[in-house]
């Protein structure tokens, strides 16, 4: 018998199987490295997404509490903002309500002040009408003191011309004039120098207990011709109070004239308005301003006996 024909018969030998067995081996080998490491990735795929899912899980619950707390912090700011608005808005009502209480307390002042205003306006008025009788009295009390102190002086005047034409008529002589002053018909006469305005001349001639000369004759004129100074001098003639009106310092009216041809002229175009009345150096009158200072002016009074 063949042997190849047993072997046949008997299937494959212990070779044959060995080999089956070895590429059995292999392919499951094989197959179970492919499993482990499918497994593996697997493992690794499932920890992944078990690490993602933890991480989404974790900022979700962070979000969640961050929502939780911006909506706590949201809702007490709301809370805040409404306590601010609500005292701002009771705020801008108490404003309001001390606006117009302060509207009113000006239209109050408004009328106190208009209503002062028009006692005040009815009290200047008042004291302007006070004023002006005060003036009215004061003026008139003055001119009338004025006046009578003029009398008073002219009375005291004509008493001591009287007095001295009694003397006379005893046989007294009553030419007696001071020191450096110059008698001339039962009066003393003093020429003055340095420049002086018209009042200040007056006030000179006071102090010599006279006054600035008034002259009532032509031989009066002649004699105080002889003694004026040649710049001009002061004498007691103004017409101060009306204009036109001229006036004596004795208060005697104006009975003797001198004037320059063409005086009076008051000034002329200039209106300014010449009131005292100056001796020229030729004798003759002429109205001057007042302000104007003159070298020389001429003071008299009576003589003593």
């Amino acid at each position: 018998m063949d042997p190849h024909s047993q072997d046949e018969g008997r299937g494959p030998g212990p070779a044959v199987e060995h080999q089956e067995v070895l590429k059995f081996h292999r392919r499951h080998g094989q197959c179970c490295r492919r499993g482990t490491q499918i497994a593996l990735l697997g493992l690794v795929f499932t920890a992944l997404w078990a690490g993602l899912l933890t991480l989404l899980l974790l900022w979700h619950w962070d979000t969640e509490r961050n929502l939780k707390q911006l909506k706590e912090t949201a809702a007490w700011n709301i809370s805040q903002v409404s306590k601010d608005f609500e005292r701002h808005t009771g705020d801008q009502m108490a404003q309001k309500s001390q606006a117009a209480q302060m509207m009113q307390n000006m239209e109050k002042i408004r009328a106190e002040q208009k209503r002062m205003k028009t006692q005040e306006s009815e009290l200047s008025q008042n004291l302007d009408g006070l004023l002006e009788d005060l003036s009215n009295l004061k003026s008139q009390g003055l001119n009338e003191r004025h006046t009578a102190l003029n009398s008073l002086e002219r009375l005291q005047e004509e008493v001591a011309k009287l007095w001295i034409e009694l003397r006379v008529s005893n046989g007294s002589m009553c030419n007696t004039c001071p020191e450096e002053w110059v008698n001339f018909q039962r009066k003393c006469y003093y020429f003055g120098e340095g420049a002086k305005k018209w009042i200040q001349a007056r006030l000179a001639c006071s102090k010599l207990q006279g006054r600035l000369v008034s002259i009532h004759s032509q031989e009066e004129q002649d004699f105080l011709a002889k003694y004026i100074n040649r710049r001009g001098s002061w004498i007691g003639l103004r017409d101060l109070n009306i204009e036109g009106e001229f006036v004596w310092m004795d208060q005697n009216p104006l009975d003797y004239s001198n004037w320059r041809p063409g005086e009076p002229s008051n000034g002329g175009d200039t209106g300014l308005g010449e009131d005292c009345v100056m001796m020229l150096g030729s004798g003759q009158w002429n109205d001057a301003f007042c302000s104007n200072p003159l070298d020389g002016w001429v003071c008299d009074r009576l003589a003593t006996c």
